[in-house]
């Protein structure tokens, strides 16, 4: 298992051709398969380790942000969801709503300050235990470099499916 941000950076580069035609290999695997096989890893590697020591995705994604996340994040500012909004968050082209800024605005020594009230895609992140994990695998690229858990169940994929 390998938790060093560095290494993982370091190795989301050299990997990464690999890693696309690993993306390549999966997409002809069973989905529920490599659906079940993801999200027991995903469960032994987030055992593990313990995000709240690390901040990684704070510093480098942007949440998309639901209505409902709103209310209990502008009173724990002491802003009107107005005030809120006006203050914390943008809407991209699309429509979704996320963080102006980068790292997360509550994001404090590598620590959320909010953790019991984050939004519901922070709470959900890294993902891994949604259904059809193959669609989602440029994600899962994406996030290989900077999330330990995403690295390490990924690698342990390739081990388990035998690819070379």
């Amino acid at each position: 298992m390998i938790t060093d941000l560095e290494t993982i950076i370091q190795l989301g580069e050299t990997n990464y051709d690999i890693n696309f035609r690993f993306r390549s290999f999966l997409k002809s695997k069973d989905s529920s398969h490599l659906d079940s096989t993801v999200n027991a890893l995903f469960g032994f590697y987030s055992a593990k380790i313990d995000c709240t020591q690390c901040g990684n995705c704070c510093s480098k994604l942007k949440p998309h942000i639901v209505r409902n996340d709103i209310k209990p994040l502008a009173i724990v500012t002491e802003k009107s969801i107005g005030d809120f909004k006006n203050a914390f968050i943008e809407v991209d082209d699309e429509g979704d709503m996320h963080f102006k800024e980068l790292p997360c605005p509550f994001l404090l020594d590598r620590k959320c300050t909010i953790y019991e009230l984050r939004p519901n895609d922070c709470r959900s992140y890294p993902h891994l235990h949604k259904k059809d994990f193959a669609s989602r695998l440029f994600a899962v690229i994406d996030n290989y470099s900077f999330c330990p858990i995403v690295f390490n169940v990924y690698e342990e994929l390739k081990l388990k499916f035998h690819f070379r």
